[in-house]
């Protein structure tokens, strides 16, 4: 598994390092007092800002005593905690000012390689004005000002960070081989007796799955390694998993099929693409419609296959049909790809694996700057945001911060205040003009907020 980035918080005692923690990770684990010192050891969680995730690092306050006292050891926990690091979040107090051991940490941080970002914390109201114009002088550019107690200023927290981890990211997802040529992680899902098993067996050119016409008979999530040779000649690298069919919840009482169905939604986290199997004789059903739901908001991509068409009756307008009802029930996503297969005969496989390959290089593709950019100011020209009030609604700029599933946060005014039918256009703009398709896009709107601002 890909290695997070890591930020890891340094500064004197009491700043509110322990604060930023439990913010950034959404939780209190670590401990906080208004006496220096109550953190000793270097604690980690796994935190999410705004469509980023990177490992962040609590240190001791850092004090320079010798290295066989507790606070020494306690400076030396930090020190490996600056090694371990991709980048610093250098925290300062704004109301207290810059003092002597700000700077003796500033000295250090500079004869380190890791980048450093400056932050000053506790900058709510007037108070910390001094402090943060004091802060400057520290070497490191402007500070992010912030208060880790009341979540103000983690927008402009994000864009320091965001080059930083970016980075590391895109370093990540080369260590865990996200190529084109990686193996392709395909879940095949659907209902009780859809025919998942003998499609896989059709697949692979054996009888590897039992299978039969009693509903349940897989209970486990096989995963199989193999390869798919494409009628144009390429050798794909394929990791198949059988799931068990997933009946509507209130039908499921067996404890063995309840987690049998949690087994099942285990492998969609798994996943990178997603097929859903229908049986064609029995049509669209809703339980299907949740299914797909439920990949999508997994951020996983979908495609949609239309089993045992080689016995399907009417068959166009029950072509048709599903088309329609996918529209009608997957609002959040128009377009889903749909192929008709057949596991006893073998009939559209080839098919179905090229729709996959192809939609997992759409849900793993990330748009460069320029294009991105270029997109933002038609999509905005061609229909700007409306004025609530009389109040307009400013779009600044957009960033993708992720892929696997695609990621954006557009930074503007009042944007929390944007329809959701505004967010909808956005969203099917990207789709039809960046290359994302059917795909899930996770969109973030974010107003960077000035703690100097007075309140309306």
């Amino acid at each position: 598994m890909a290695r997070l980035p890591t930020v890891a918080i340094v500064g004197r005692p009491n700043v509110g390092k322990s604060t930023l923690f439990n913010r950034l990770v959404g939780k209190k684990l670590a401990l906080v007092d208004d006496r220096p010192g109550v953190t000793r050891d270097r604690r980690e969680g796994d935190a999410h800002l705004l469509g980023l995730d990177f490992r962040v690092i609590d240190t001791a306050g850092y004090e320079d005593h010798d290295a066989q006292t507790l606070p020494g050891r306690m400076r030396m926990q930090t020190e490996a905690a600056l090694r371990q690091a991709d980048v610093a979040l250098f925290l300062v107090d704004a109301r207290a000012g810059v003092v002597p051991l700000d700077e003796e940490i500033a000295r250090w941080l500079r004869q380190s390689t890791t980048p450093v970002v400056l932050a000053a914390n506790k900058a709510e109201g007037r108070a910390g004005e001094q402090g943060i114009l004091e802060s400057l002088a520290l070497g490191f550019g402007d500070p992010v000002q912030l208060s880790a107690e009341h979540g103000e200023g983690v927008g402009d927290l994000f864009e320091a960070l965001l080059p930083h981890l970016e980075k590391t990211e895109d370093e990540a997802e080369d260590e865990e081989d996200e190529s084109p040529d990686a193996p392709l992680k395909l879940a095949i899902v659907g209902r009780p007796n859809a025919g998942k098993s003998t499609l896989i067996n059709r697949m692979l050119g054996e009888e590897r799955l039992i299978t039969g016409p009693e509903a349940g008979i897989t209970r486990d999530s096989i995963a199989i390694d193999w390869e798919w040779h494409s009628p144009a000649g390429e050798t794909r690298a394929v990791r198949l998993i059988d799931t068990a069919g997933m009946r509507k919840k209130a039908k499921v009482q067996d404890k063995l099929e309840k987690l049998s169905v949690a087994d099942a939604l285990h492998a969609i986290d798994f996943a990178e693409v997603v097929v859903l199997l229908l049986d064609a004789t029995l049509g669209l059903e809703a339980q299907d419609l949740r299914i797909a739901d439920r990949v999508l908001q997994e951020g996983r991509a979908l495609v949609i296959a239309l089993n045992k068409w080689d016995i399907a009756e009417n068959a166009s307008s029950l072509f048709n049909g599903v088309k329609k009802a996918l529209e009608d029930g997957l609002s959040q996503v128009k377009g889903v790809i749909v192929i008709t297969v057949s596991g006893a005969t073998g009939k559209g496989i080839d098919q179905l694996l090229g729709a996959a390959f192809e939609v997992r290089e759409a849900w793993s593709k990330r748009v460069g700057t320029g294009e991105l950019n270029r997109w933002f100011e038609r999509a905005v020209e061609a229909n700007p945001p409306p004025a609530p009030g009389g109040k307009r609604i400013k779009m600044r700029y957009v960033t993708q911060v992720k892929t696997r599933p695609p990621s954006f946060v557009i930074f503007g005014t009042r944007v929390d205040q944007l329809p959701a039918s505004y967010e909808r256009y956005l969203v099917n703009s990207m789709r039809r003009e960046l290359g994302f398709g059917a795909v899930p896009v996770r969109l973030t709107l974010r107003a960077p907020k000035n703690p100097f601002d007075k309140q309306d």
